[in-house]
């Protein structure tokens, strides 16, 4: 009965959970894609309940493998050398530090630190991932040092974007351009999604590569292994420990909580989630599940983002899993104090569950005090970036390796039918609007209204409304944030069309405005990050909220509904080009200062707010001229095309280039009326 009772008040939680948090999330759109993630994790938790024999939980391991391979687009299939070598040593007190250098894929570097006993011997190894500190392998030597006197080999290694593998690294900075790790590993996910993978699969190959290192050495014994991290090393081992099963003790701290909780809480980095996870039926107990009866410490600290209530979901789950098997003694969770970490009783907490499950229980749990060695004392390379080797490669070159080897160029007629899928496309009916003010400036009476794009989902709006009688042509302009040099403001054009005697509407698609990050480039990714999470896509929601303006200006008895225009700049040309190929009824199209290409984004280590125009999958079928081609005859002006840095790039086609430079407003102006004459006509 107790295996019952625990499923019963995880459930209970669960239900209770819904209720206050939906009360307590104040952002309209995460609330909303919050109530679809806790339907998905509901109708997951149905299936766990029916599961109460060996024979069944085998089954759901084999599909929970299959899937978690399939949303990460498979590991890379590559068995050649690792070409190991030993750049150097540090000779510490019982124990040696060896400094390793090794290629998890051709020419793509893996740098470590190895503590080893000082004594001859074949010993326990563990794999001890880093969490995002910029300096990577050093954060856990103290523990790392202290499972070597124990009788461990340990490998403590620097993961993509962090310490010796800055993947954005500037020699006249001293530092990486695209900020400290969390904006590489975000670069990396863009990328990665936009091919329908998941740049964990390069994160979770290096572990694998790490453990097959381990293995390779005479001093370790191959038949014990185990691996622990904190943070975003606690995913790590999380992904690494279900996915190998040569690990016989799995530690993650800091990570492993229940979506119950994580979705509207601390949502992930991008390489500690996998795209489509909640849509596939999967939290994040299956991680643990999968690998039942294998011993798994779980680690919360009790004032964590990553909460111990959301870490003792996961337990409680994985705990009844392991008493199908009769296994409920190798899992276990532990708290520690204090905040994200892993203070001194969860490391000693580390320490006896390894001696436990790889020593037979033979040693001493306490620490000890070790020397700490700072970061340069550890570099493995002679510069400290891998990026110094000759034929070195960086993660962006990996994946596209991966496009090229998996692109099939898609047709128009397919190109419609996923915009279909997309769900972009509306039913065309007026939708339910509130006006909440009014203001008239002589002749351009101005409106703030409210409309609902799908139930649940409302669009704020201005409409610019001439004054003049009958029906006129309309146009639709996406607000843009005025992050563009000499760019009018969007209220500035809406009030020169509406003068022009064109019905305006301005909107600003959904969004989550509170998660954009002060990070360089990234943007707003977490919220298209759950987005994705749930099985939905938030540039195909932008498209489609677009489609719902122009089904308003539709509607109205003032707009002739024939002659609907449409203009956007930055990255939401892209969301405005999704709109317009999946609905004839925007006749034409001005983009401004966007980026021409998607697959361009692909070529560099950093791209600007990429996340905001990333579809899974798309770049190996289609590319934005593909979405212009599936306009037909309706013309696209496209002035001042850019690269996904902001940057205007001067290429060949129908581009149009701004030729003022300088603080020149008054001849700016002069040539966005010309622009906008030409766009009107």
């Amino acid at each position: 009965m107790k295996p019952i009772k625990i499923v019963l008040l995880c459930a209970m939680f669960l239900i209770s959970y819904s209720a206050s948090a939906q009360e307590a999330i104040h952002d309209p759109l995460l609330r909303w894609m919050n109530q679809i993630a806790q339907q998905q994790l509901q109708a997951r938790q149905r299936v766990i309940d029916q599961i109460h024999t060996v024979a069944q939980a085998e089954h759901r391991k084999q599909e929970v493998r299959e899937k978690l391979l399939e949303l990460l687009g498979g590991l890379p299939d590559y068995s050649g050398p690792l070409n190991a070598r030993i750049t150097g040593q540090i000779q510490a007190d019982g124990y040696t530090i060896e400094k390793v250098l090794f290629q998890s894929l051709p020419n793509f570097y893996v740098t470590g630190d190895l503590y080893r006993p000082n004594k001859p011997g074949r010993y326990p190894a563990i794999l001890y991932q880093s969490g995002h500190t910029q300096e990577g392998k050093p954060e856990p030597q103290r523990a790392a040092a202290n499972l070597a006197l124990k009788g461990f080999v340990v490998l403590a290694t620097d993961p993509i974007g962090q310490g010796e593998r800055e993947q954005s690294y500037d020699p006249q900075l001293s530092g990486a351009l695209g900020g400290w790790s969390v904006p590489e590993h975000v670069q990396a996910g863009a990328q990665a999604i936009l091919i329908g993978e998941s740049a964990a699969r390069f994160f979770i190959w290096d572990a694998k590569r790490g453990i097959d290192y381990l293995v390779s050495r005479p001093d370790v014994d191959a038949n014990r292994l185990g691996a622990a991290g904190c943070s975003g090393g606690g995913a790590l081992t999380t992904f690494i420990g279900a996915m190998d099963p040569r690990l016989k003790a799995v530690i993650p701290a800091c990570y492993p909580n229940s979506y119950q909780l994580l979705f509207a809480g601390p949502d992930p980095d991008t390489e500690m989630s996998f795209p489509q996870f909640l849509v596939s039926g999967l939290d994040v107990a299956d991680y643990v599940e999968v690998t039942a009866p294998t011993p798994w410490l779980i680690q919360a600290t009790q004032e964590d983002y990553f909460t111990p209530a959301g870490g003792r979901l996961v337990y409680e789950e994985a705990r009844h899993w392991y008493g199908i098997y009769g296994a409920e003694d190798k899992i276990d969770f532990f708290i520690g104090p204090g905040t994200h970490g892993t203070p001194l009783v969860s490391r000693e907490a580390v320490y006896k569950w390894m001696i436990r499950w790889l020593k037979e229980g033979q040693g001493d749990f306490h620490e000890q005090p070790v020397h700490l060695y700072n970061n340069f004392e550890l570099l493995v390379t002679p510069t400290g970036h891998v990026d110094d080797i000759p034929g070195s490669r960086k993660v962006y070159q990996l994946i596209l390796d991966d496009f090229h080897a998996r692109m099939c160029p898609g047709t128009i007629p397919e190109l419609q039918a996923e915009l279909r899928k997309l769900k972009i496309p509306t039913d065309g009916s007026s939708p339910e609007t509130k006006f909440m003010d009014e203001s008239n400036a002589g002749e351009v009476r101005r409106q703030h209204i409210r409309f609902e794009s799908e139930a649940g989902v409302e669009i704020d709006g201005k409409l610019y409304v001439p004054s003049s009688p009958g029906r006129k042509p309309a146009v639709l302009l996406l607000v843009d944030s005025g992050t563009y040099f000499q760019a009018a403001s969007t209220d500035s054009l809406a009030n020169r069309m509406a003068k022009k005697g064109r019905v305006v509407l301005t909107l600003e698609p959904r969004d989550s405005p509170g998660e954009m990050t002060d990070a360089p480039f990234v943007g707003n990714w977490v919220t298209n990050s759950r987005a994705n999470q749930i099985g939905l896509n938030l540039p195909a929601m932008r498209a489609h909220d677009i489609l719902r303006g122009v089904d308003l200006l539709s509607a109205r008895s003032d707009v002739d509904p024939a002659s609907i225009r449409a203009g956007a700049r930055g990255v939401k040309g892209v969301w405005l080009l999704l709109a317009a190929a999946a609905d004839p009824r925007i006749g034409k199209v001005w983009l401004d200062r966007s980026p021409y290409s998607l697959r361009a984004a692909l070529e560099n280590t950093l791209n600007m707010r990429l996340f905001d125009a990333v579809i899974p999958g798309f770049a190996l079928h289609w590319d934005l001229d593909d979405l212009t081609k599936a306009m037909g005859d309706r013309p696209v002006m496209w002035t001042d095309p850019a690269n996904w840095m902001n940057r205007i790039v001067n290429l060949h086609g129908p581009y149009q280039y701004r030729y003022i430079l300088g603080d020149t407003t008054e001849l700016a102006d002069a040539q966005d009326d010309a622009y906008i004459d030409e766009f009107l006509k």
